[in-house]
C-alpha cells in the first residue's frame, strides 16, 4: 500500500499541518511551508529528503492479510511498516492517517482513500491541541453539580485530532401543510376569569432548500455526538489534499452515503417542516395535521471534518468530550453530584412554589 509521510526538506525532521499558520511546520526546526510549496519542492526534486518522505512506495510498507494473521493482528487491522524507524504501524481498516508510535512520523495511508470513494473536500483544523485542553478546563468550570473531587482528582487520559467522515446532502423539500391553528382570549371580571379559545383552518406551502447538511459516515462515532458539535462552517471547505492530516488521524467513511440517507432526509424534514409552519404567524397554537413532502435535486458530497476527541476516567467511569476543530464548540457528558442535585432541586421547588402562591393571591385580589 502506498504511504505518504512529509519530511522537512531543511532539517529531514517531521512535519505536521500547523492549525494557527495552516501551513507543513517541522518540529524540530520550525520550518513552515505552505502545502503548495512543498509539493513543489518535491515535485521538482529540489529536496532530497522532502522527496524521499513524500514519494509513494507501493511495496513492502504494507504487510499482507496473512502476514498480519500471523503475527496476531485481526483482518481488521492494517499493518504497514514506518519507512523511517522500520517500526510496525497498526492502524483500522478504516484509519488513513496516523502516527507512528515509535518515531512520531506522519504517515497517511494513500489506499485508503482510494479504495471507496475519495472525499471531495476537507477543512483543515483551525484550533489546536493546547486550545483544546483550555477549553475542556473552561467547561467543567463553575459547574454547580459538578462532584468536587472530579476536577481535583480528574485528568485528561488521551486527546486525539481526528478527521472524521461526513457526507453532505444539497436537497430541495417541497412542503406542503394542513396545520390546526389556534387564537386564545383571555380576560376576567371582579368574580371569574374568561378563556375564549377560537380554531382555525390553515393552509402553509413552500420550497426549503438545503445545502451541506452533514451525517457522520463513521460507526465508530455517536450521532448525538457529533451532531452536537455543529455547525461547521461550509466556506472553509477546501479541496481534498492529506497533507491536511499529517499530525492527525484521518478516518474512511464505513457508514456510505445510502445507509446515512435517512437520517439525512429525517433531519432536512423535521427544519423545513418547522420553517413552513412558523411562516404561520399570529395564532396561539399551529399543530400539523397533514403533510405532504417531496426532495428533490438531491446532490451528496463527502467531506472530512476535523474534531477534537478528549478521554477522561473519573470513579471508574470514561467521559467522552468532543470540540469542533474549526469552531471550538465543545460538548461532553459530566459527572452529577446527586446529593448536591438533590439540594438544588429542592431550594428550586421552594421557590417556585412561594411564586407561585404569590400569583394565584394578587389574581385572587
Amino acid at each position: 500500500m502506498a504511504t505518504q509521510e512529509y519530511e522537512c526538506p531543511a532539517c529531514g525532521g517531521v512535519m505536521e499541518f500547523d492549525a494557527p499558520t495552516q501551513k507543513l511546520k517541522c518540529l524540530y526546526c520550525d520550518t513552515a511551508i505552505s502545502i503548495e510549496e512543498y509539493k513543489k519542492i518535491v515535485s521538482k526534486g529540489n529536496a532530497s529528503s522532502a522527496n524521499e518522505g513524500a514519494q509513494a512506495s507501493d511495496n513492502s510498507d504494507k504487510l499482507s492479510d496473512e502476514e498480519a494473521e500471523t503475527y496476531g493482528f485481526g483482518k481488521d487491522k492494517n499493518v504497514y511498516i514506518c519507512k523511517s524507524c522500520g517500526g510496525e504501524i497498526i492502524a483500522d481498516k478504516t484509519q488513513g492517517a496516523t502516527q507512528c508510535p515509535f518515531c512520531g512520523n506522519n504517515v497517511t495511508f494513500k489506499e485508503v482513500f482510494t479504495n471507496g470513494r475519495r472525499p471531495d473536500f476537507v477543512i483543515p483544523f483551525q484550533l489546536t491541541k493546547e486550545q483544546a485542553k483550555q477549553k475542556y478546563k473552561d467547561y467543567i468550570k463553575g459547574k454547580k453539580l459538578l462532584p468536587r473531587t472530579f476536577s481535583a482528582e480528574n485528568h485528561i487520559d488521551e486527546i486525539k485530532g481526528v478527521y472524521i467522515p461526513y457526507w453532505l446532502f444539497d436537497t430541495n423539500m417541497h412542503v406542503a401543510l394542513n396545520c390546526e391553528a389556534t387564537k386564545v382570549r383571555t380576560w376576567s371580571d371582579s368574580k371569574y376569569r374568561y378563556t375564549e379559545t377560537s380554531f382555525y383552518d390553515v393552509y402553509r406551502e413552500g420550497d426549503v432548500p438545503f445545502v451541506n447538511v452533514p451525517v457522520d459516515g463513521s460507526s465508530k462515532m455517536p450521532d448525538d455526538l457529533t451532531e452536537s458539535i455543529e455547525p461547521f462552517d461550509a466556506n472553509g471547505l477546501k479541496k481534498y489534499d492529506d497533507a491536511y492530516f499529517a499530525g492527525y488521524i484521518a478516518n474512511q467513511y464505513d457508514v456510505d452515503e445510502q445507509k446515512s440517507r435517512p437520517r439525512a432526509r429525517e433531519r432536512m424534514t423535521n427544519s423545513a417542516i418547522n420553517e413552513i409552519k412558523s411562516s404561520a404567524q399570529g395564532y396561539s397554537t399551529v399543530t400539523v395535521r397533514n403533510q405532504n413532502i417531496q426532495a428533490s435535486g438531491e446532490k451528496i458530497k463527502y467531506a472530512l471534518y476535523p474534531v477534537w476527541l478528549l478521554s477522561t476516567t473519573w470513579n471508574g467511569q470514561n467521559f467522552l468530550f468532543a470540540m469542533n476543530g474549526q469552531t471550538g464548540k465543545f460538548v461532553g457528558n459530566l459527572p452529577v453530584d446527586k446529593g448536591a442535585a438533590a439540594k438544588y432541586f429542592a431550594i428550586s421547588s421552594v421557590i417556585f412554589t412561594a411564586i407561585f402562591a404569590i400569583l394565584e393571591l394578587i389574581f385572587r385580589i
